[in-house]
C-alpha cells in the first residue's frame, strides 16, 4: 500500500510517498481502507520534532511511528479475532491513530465509531482530533456561561466554537482580521481580532478561557478568568526554527500552579476514545457541529497540505484523500 513515511526530523522535505506492506489486524483490532484523513498541528510537530522536548517522547532522532496522519474516515476492510458484532466488514467509520497518511490503517477497535451518517468521509475525517480536543475541553460549560476561546479560527477552535455554543454558552472568539466573519458565522457571539485589538485588555472577564495558541503569559491569561473560573491549556505554537520548550513552558506553569490557585487550571488531555466519537457524531448528526474544510490535497500531495497547515496558512480544516 502507498503511505507518508518520515524517517527522521525536519521539514516537510523529510516527507516520502512510499510502497510499504499493508497491516493485518490483530486480535482486538480491525483494518480500515482510509477514504480520507484530515491534517492537524500534531502533524508538523512530530514532524519537526519540535519543541525539542517532546523528542523525549516522540523519538530522540526521529518519530517512533514513521507513518504520518492520526485522523482518518473509511471503510472496514478486515476484522480481527474477537471484533465479531463491534463492527462488521463494510461498516463506515471514523477515529483516530497514527499512521493514518496511508491507504490503510490498522486501529484497536475502541477507537473506531461508526461514520455520521450525514458527513461526507472528507468532513467525518476532520473530527476526530481536533473535535476530541474541542469536545473534552469544554464538555463541562454550562448554559450561560461566558467562554473566550484563543485560536477560533483553527480546525480545533472552530468546532470549539460550535460545541460551546451546543452548551448554550456566550462565546468570544479571538483570530486574525481574515478569520473573523468565519468565527462569526460558526457561532461566535462576539470575535476580537488580535491584529486590532488586545484582548488581554479589553476588561472583560470570562468564565471559561480555552487558549489554543499559547501565545500569551499565565498572567494574562489567567486575568481574563472570573475568581473561580477555569482556564484550559491546550498546546498551540507555530514552527520559529526549533525550541526547547515551545507550549510546553506555558503548560509545565499550569501543572506547577494547578495545586495552589482558586482557578481551575486544566492541562488538556484529549485522549480519543469510543464514547468522545459518539458524543461528536451525536453532535454532527443533530447540525450542531459543523466541519468547515478549506482545502483537500490527493494522498501523493501530503507534505503540501502539511506545508498548508505549518505555515498557519490555513482557515479552517485541510483534508487528505487517499
Amino acid at each position: 500500500m502507498k503511505a507518508i513515511v518520515q524517517d527522521r526530523y525536519g521539514s516537510a522535505d523529510v516527507l516520502q510517498l512510499r510502497e510499504v506492506e499493508r497491516p493485518v489486524p490483530a486480535a482486538g483490532e480491525v483494518l480500515v481502507r482510509v477514504r480520507a484523513s484530515s491534517v492537524n498541528a500534531a502533524d508538523w510537530h512530530v514532524m519537526r520534532g519540535d519543541p525539542y522536548f517532546a523528542r523525549l517522547f516522540l523519538g530522540w532522532k526521529g518519530p517512533k511511528t514513521r507513518i504520518r496522519g492520526r485522523d482518518f474516515a473509511g471503510v472496514v476492510e478486515e476484522v480481527g479475532p474477537g471484533v465479531s458484532g463491534m463492527v462488521q466488514v463494510g461498516d463506515e467509520v471514523f477515529g483516530e491513530v497514527e499512521g493514518a497518511f496511508a491507504e490503510y490503517v490498522r486501529v484497536p477497535v475502541h477507537l473506531v465509531a461508526h461514520k455520521p451518517s450525514n458527513l461526507t468521509f472528507e468532513q467525518a475525517a476532520t473530527l476526530p482530533l481536533a473535535g476530541n480536543t474541542a469536545w473534552t475541553g469544554l464538555r463541562e460549560v454550562q448554559a450561560g456561561q461566558k467562554v473566550l476561546i484563543n485560536g477560533a479560527s483553527g480546525g480545533v477552535g472552530l468546532m470549539a466554537v460550535q460545541i460551546a455554543k451546543a452548551r448554550k454558552a456566550v462565546v468570544t472568539g479571538v483570530c486574525s482580521t481574515r478569520n473573523v466573519e468565519q468565527v462569526r458565522s460558526v457561532g461566535a457571539d462576539h470575535v476580537f481580532d488580535y491584529r486590532t485589538t488586545d484582548f488581554t485588555r479589553s476588561g472583560q472577564i470570562y468564565d471559561v478561557v480555552f487558549d489554543l495558541v499559547g501565545n500569551r503569559s499565565m498572567a494574562e491569561l489567567r486575568a481574563l478568568l472570573t475568581p473561580d473560573g477555569t482556564l484550559v491549556l491546550s498546546g498551540g505554537g507555530s514552527f520559529t526554527g526549533g525550541v526547547l520548550f515551545g507550549p510546553y513552558r506555558l503548560i509545565i506553569q499550569g501543572k506547577l500552579l494547578a495545586s495552589f490557585s482558586r482557578q481551575r487550571l486544566v492541562v488538556l488531555e484529549a485522549k480519543p476514545s469510543k464514547e468522545n466519537l459518539a458524543a461528536l457524531r451525536e453532535l454532527a448528526e443533530s447540525g450542531k457541529l459543523v466541519p468547515v474544510i478549506e482545502r483537500t490535497y490527493p494522498l501523493t500531495d501530503a507534505p503540501d497540505a502539511i506545508r498548508h497547515v505549518e505555515s498557519r496558512h490555513a482557515q479552517a480544516k485541510v483534508v487528505v484523500t487517499a
